[in-house]
């Protein structure tokens, strides 16, 4: 297994309107001069999350989803990776009109790539990921070459976390660690620890020790702790205490009631209706209505009501009976119901 170490942003943050901390950076180095391998992972797709107005502070939003569009330098198209929507790069703020006024937010994988192009131009540099054109075949090009030692600096999404085997990769930096523990989704934690697992595990798999290298702003979270000391059993005591005094899946079920339609107003409506017709019993809450936490997606406005009660059929049945007592849905109004649900979106 590789080494593995925090890089604390908070005592050694990147440059300014940079990505990669002085301690990656010089790992990266070492790892050029050695003639080996580096893989840097951010689980982030794109050039930037967010494409915003410095003038006027308009954001980018999909006319589709609640989500911001994601700026893409490559094909220079701001896209939603939720319904596909898709346009161009305008030249002026459409709020404000202003010229040259468009700035990215954040990181993605093409941004990191841009970084390491300026500080290791002699490096031969590959961005791999999903939104790369060429499909399966080139993908599978593209990965030959990184095991054939063609390339120096791979950088990726999670499509380079499992899976491959590169004798010459001997060092993995994590961009940005901290994603996968800020969602609303219970199972985020268990999600990233696995993820970071499998990324990490890229680095020293032929005869040469390998080096992993975590950037975060919570070098103490629990689920990075267990990770450092490769102590997954120490991870599983922690996760599965904190589910159980939570109330969290495995030891209660949930099942996502979603409201939606066209019309945002029948569609709270209908969602307050459930809720009142509800009457749980007493070993089973019924939260909400709620807007989901995609509002919309794909011009749908949705509601979430959220059961959660004791594993077994007493849940399933007790939904099944709330359910036949409502009122029918009218036009295009629709209920789902994700039993278990492994997506909390």
């Amino acid at each position: 297994m590789p080494t593995l170490s925090a890089i604390d942003q908070r005592r050694s943050p990147p440059e300014r309107g940079k990505w990669l901390a002085p301690p990656l950076v010089e790992a990266i180095n070492d790892t050029l001069e050695r003639g080996e391998q580096s893989l840097l992972f951010l689980n982030r797709r794109g050039y930037a999350p967010l494409t915003l107005c410095r003038s006027c502070g308009h954001r980018f939003e999909c006319v589709m989803c609640s989500a911001w569009l994601v700026q893409h330098r490559f094909t220079q198209t701001l896209n939603c990776h939720h319904c596909g929507h898709v346009e161009p790069v305008p030249k002026a703020c459409p709020e404000c009109g202003k010229e040259d006024s468009l700035v990215p937010s954040g990181p993605g994988v093409e941004r990191i790539a841009e970084e390491v192009e300026e500080r290791f131009p002699d490096a031969r540099t590959l961005v791999l990921s999903s939104d790369i054109m060429g499909g399966p075949k080139r993908l599978k090009a593209e990965l030959a070459a990184v095991a054939n030692g063609e390339v120096d600096i791979i950088v990726g999404t999670q499509l380079v976390a499992k899976g491959h085997n590169f004798p010459g990769l001997t060092l993995v930096g994590v961009v940005d660690a901290d994603i996968g523990f800020g969602q609303g989704d219970p199972r985020a934690v268990e999600r990233t620890f696995q993820l970071l697992t499998q990324v990490t595990g890229r680095a020293g798999r032929a005869e040469k020790p390998g080096i992993g290298l975590i950037q975060t702003h919570m070098p103490e979270h629990p689920a990075l702790q267990a990770l450092l000391a490769h102590d997954a059993d120490r991870f599983y005591a922690v996760e599965e205490n904190m589910r159980r005094q939570a109330h969290l899946p495995p030891f209660v079920r949930f099942v996502a009631v979603i409201v939606s339609g066209s019309d945002p107003a029948a569609v709270k409506r209908h969602a307050e209706h459930l809720k009142a017709i509800a009457r749980p019993p007493d070993e089973i809450d019924v939260l909400g209505p709620v807007d989901a936490p995609l509002a919309m997606l794909r011009g749908r406005h949705r509601q979430r009501l959220l059961v959660r009660g004791p594993r077994g059929r007493a849940t399933q049945s007790f939904v099944a009976d709330w359910l036949s007592r409502a009122d029918r849905t009218r036009g295009d109004m629709r209920i789902d119901v994700d039993v278990d649900p492994q997506s909390f979106v």
